[in-house]
């Protein structure tokens, strides 16, 4: 017996017996993994190698934040030694240190 069957089954048993806790409980979770499975099938991971494809995804996503990441960290690095030399510059500029050597 399929999904559908059982959802089928246990609304026409609330239909002719009436809606006990019970069976509405075993409603709604049939109700939610047939459209969980449904999601799945739609989005293309109801097959055996979507877990391994969704680790890889996770870990492929994991490795760009981290890459994302250290490039900033490097590029504010970067900013601030160039900031940092332009201020010696300056002072150099500012106190005729140029001059000093022959």
């Amino acid at each position: 017996m399929n999904r559908e069957d059982m959802l089928a089954r246990l609304i026409a048993q609330a239909e002719t017996e009436g809606c006990e806790l019970v069976t509405l409980r075993a409603i709604v979770e049939e109700a939610c993994d047939l459209g969980a499975a449904r999601v799945l099938t739609r989005m293309g991971l109801a097959d055996q190698g979507a877990h391994e494809d969704l680790v890889q995804l996770r870990e492929l996503l994991r490795a760009w934040r981290d890459v994302k990441s250290s490039a900033w960290k490097a590029a504010v690095g970067w900013i601030v030694r160039g900031v940092l030399a332009l201020l010696l510059l300056g002072i150099a500029v500012r106190l005729n240190l140029g001059n000093v050597m022959p």
